[in-house]
């Protein structure tokens, strides 16, 4: 069992680099984080489900991971509307443009 959650883990965290690499879009790189940070909680509750069943290890780094990743999406999303705002569009190619 533990080795087909781990399997599902690696799916979603190669998905997810696969998208941080490929995409230009920035909402499609923010989907990406998402899915690595998944990932992770996925792994944590899993393992501590099979390493140590009767602490709450695992779940409580998975609370954390997700309050880690709520705060990312809502810190990101604010930048990526300011710009929006600024230059009409998403893409991550024209925020090379920031530099001075």
């Amino acid at each position: 069992m533990l080795r087909q959650i781990v399997l599902l883990s690696l799916f979603l965290f190669s998905t997810g680099l696969y998208g941080i690499l490929t995409r230009r879009s920035s909402v499609g790189l923010f989907i990406a984080i998402e899915m690595m940070i998944n990932a992770a909680i996925i792994n944590f509750v899993a393992f501590n489900r099979f390493l140590a069943p009767s602490h709450i290890d695992g779940q409580v780094m998975g609370i954390f991971a997700m309050a880690l990743a709520a705060a990312e999406v809502l810190v990101g999303m604010a930048i990526l509307v300011m710009l929006f705002r600024q230059r009409k569009n998403t893409d991550i190619q024209s925020m090379n443009s920031l530099k001075h």
